[in-house]
């Protein structure tokens, strides 16, 4: 069997493989269906600094080849996680990034200081959140406020400090090197791309909240593009995800420069899908007499 191991930031995960924000919950649900040692690590559901119940239904769509969502990050949060979930998930033998967000950088703030004294062992910062400060608009889509939020966060937290990108922006390059330049320690994309759907006998968007977020396999070669684009614009590492549906895909995006790979839609289709896709990579990685994973990051060969 293949070396399946890789570091990030410092941190040793036992496999490349990563359930997710938002398709995991708190990894309660799924661990009657397998062992949560078993994966490299868990990314938890997105925490906020108090309680939201998210936005109202319809908020889950299908679409071709993915889905649509817009549940609004309802999370029950920052303290509950704390004093419920984040004890249950340090059992587990795995690594735990908590994923974290709020509406103006002094939210993001202080989630981050109140898990500066628990042993989470890395938190990873969603700007794709609208900044209510400036109207609405996401943290993540403008350089500006991209990097205030991440050097707010950075200097709240010791901890390594992975901040997820959004792909709805015209140069996700520069969002990466804005970031890294702020503090980050790693980055994580794509997050799901803005799309809509209409019920033609309504002539409303079957989603409550109008648009909402796109996953799932159709958004793939997107993500392998802006992976591919990120790791040769920054230094720091790199965790890759959207559209991830098999052992393939991840050493698609590997191969493009990630480090680690997040699996998202896919897990509500087949939730063994995590464990398929770790078993996969090993048996691609012995078909080609590849030793260790770690020897497939970043080697795609462009023409």
């Amino acid at each position: 069997m293949a070396d399946l191991s890789v570091k990030v930031c410092g941190i040793d995960f036992k496999n490349p493989v990563i359930p997710a924000s938002g398709v995991f919950g708190y990894g309660r649900e799924y661990e009657e269906f397998f062992p949560l040692e078993k994966l490299g690590g868990i990314a938890t559901k997105g925490t906020t600094l108090h309680r939201r119940t998210g936005n109202p239904s319809p908020r889950i769509a299908e679409t071709p080849s993915g889905m649509l969502n817009s549940v609004g990050l309802q999370n029950p949060g920052i303290d509950h996680f704390i004093s419920k979930e984040l004890p249950y998930l340090l059992e587990k033998n795995t690594v735990i990034l908590a994923n974290i967000a709020g509406s103006t950088p002094e939210e993001c703030v202080q989630v981050a200081e109140k898990l500066e004294s628990t042993a989470v062992h890395m938190i990873e910062l969603n700007i794709s959140c609208p900044n209510v400060k400036q109207g609405g608009v996401a943290f993540g889509t403008d350089c500006v406020m991209a990097h205030e939020v991440v050097s707010k966060v950075r200097k709240a937290t010791t901890k390594p400090l992975v901040v997820k990108l959004s792909p709805n922006v015209t140069s996700i390059t520069d969002i990466a090197k804005s970031v890294e330049d702020a503090g980050a320690d790693a980055v994580s994309l794509i997050n799901t791309l803005l799309g809509m759907r209409i019920d033609i006998n309504t002539r409303r968007p079957v989603l409550r909240n109008n648009v909402g977020g796109m996953s799932g396999p159709a958004v793939f070669p997107i993500a392998v593009r802006m992976v591919w684009q990120v790791a040769n614009a920054v230094k720091i590492p790199v965790i890759g995800m959207g559209g991830v549906s098999g052992g393939r895909d991840a050493i698609e995006l590997m191969m493009a420069g990630a480090s680690a790979v997040q699996v998202g839609a896919s897990i509500f289709t087949d939730p063994y899908a995590p464990i398929k896709i770790i078993e996969e990579m090993n048996e691609f990685l012995d078909s080609k007499n590849i030793k260790s994973v770690r020897d497939i990051i970043g080697t795609v060969r462009p023409w």
